[in-house]
């Protein structure tokens, strides 16, 4: 992601240090992530079936990948989850790759997550982000926004973002955002209330205090007091209007409009080809940005 213009130098008490030391030890420092990476799996379990697939690509911006993603099926408490996920990082991968390694964990870890799933899942947001930022020394200045979407039993999706990752479902043909962009000129009541600024260079977009294109992410540790972590949840119940879901990181959206994504990859009943047209075009489209797909395919 380019989102930061300017590079900056810079847990919460129910992580162990245990869960530390294995983050430390983790795929997430490991050199050897595939930049460019495509895969699909469908549910086993669910009377209503969902298939998926993913398509990355890394961009042409001039650093490592900074997308990492999540695609994958787990049972809980006699329920099949389809657990997916985009995290588009800036200044570095080590803040995506940690929330792809614990954001989930953290989230079903909530007492309350089969009572009030959507507050769990603001709690795990946000103490998910404390542990960031507690630990910037090994996580680095960097940060990730993140789009997450959890398919329970395939009758409904919980879909939650923070950022510009966004989520788009096909529903009779027709593209309906699931989630909001949290651009800095939207909230900069809120920006400049915490002390910070919102300012727009020429030929640049909206910044917060002149670095950060977005005024909610994970980390950013130099702008801890300006940014928010708090996601938006929604719930969606699966039913026969819904065809399929996108998730995908700004490096697509930035090249194409919800509706030219959903008529583009109507007709491609495989996910990983679906997903892997998209980031085929986006290209085309000459995005210059890490492009990362996931496509949700019901019934």
């Amino acid at each position: 992601m380019s989102r930061q213009s300017v590079a900056v130098a810079t847990g919460a008490s129910h992580f162990t240090n245990c869960l530390f030391h294995k983050f430390m030890c983790g795929a997430c420092l490991n050199p050897s992530y595939s930049p460019n990476s495509s895969g699909k799996g469908k549910s086993k379990s669910s009377i209503k079936k969902s298939s998926h697939g993913f398509h990355l690509v890394e961009g042409k911006s001039g650093h490592a990948m900074e997308d990492y993603h999540v695609a994958e099926y787990r049972k809980e408490k006699n329920h099949e989850l389809g657990l997916f996920a985009i995290f588009d990082g800036h200044l570095g991968n080590r803040v995506p790759s940690y929330l792809k390694d614990h954001l989930f964990n953290n989230i079903l870890d909530e007492p309350n997550f089969w009572k009030d799933t959507a507050a769990a899942i603001k709690n795990a947001y946000r103490s998910t982000n404390h542990f960031i930022l507690e630990n910037s020394m090994e996580l680095g200045p960097g940060g990730s926004t993140a789009v997450t979407a959890i398919v329970i039993d395939g009758k409904g999706i919980w879909v939650a973002n923070i950022g510009d990752s966004r989520a788009v479902v096909c529903e009779g043909g027709f593209a309906n955002q699931l989630t909001v962009d949290h651009e800095p000129h939207t909230e900069r009541k809120r920006i400049e209330k915490r002390g910070g600024f919102v300012i727009t260079f020429p030929g640049d977009v909206p910044r917060v205090n002149g670095q950060l294109a977005v005024a909610r992410a994970f980390g950013d540790q130099s702008l801890r007091a300006h940014l928010s972590s708090e996601p938006d949840v929604r719930y969606v119940p699966i039913d026969s209007t819904m065809d399929f879901v996108i998730l995908a990181s700004d490096g697509l959206w930035k090249v194409m409009k919800n509706q030219e994504a959903v008529d583009l990859v109507k007709p491609i009943k495989d996910p990983r080809a679906a997903a892997k047209r998209l980031t085929t075009e986006a290209l085309a489209r000459k995005s210059k940005d890490d492009i990362s797909c996931i496509v949700i395919r019901f019934g």
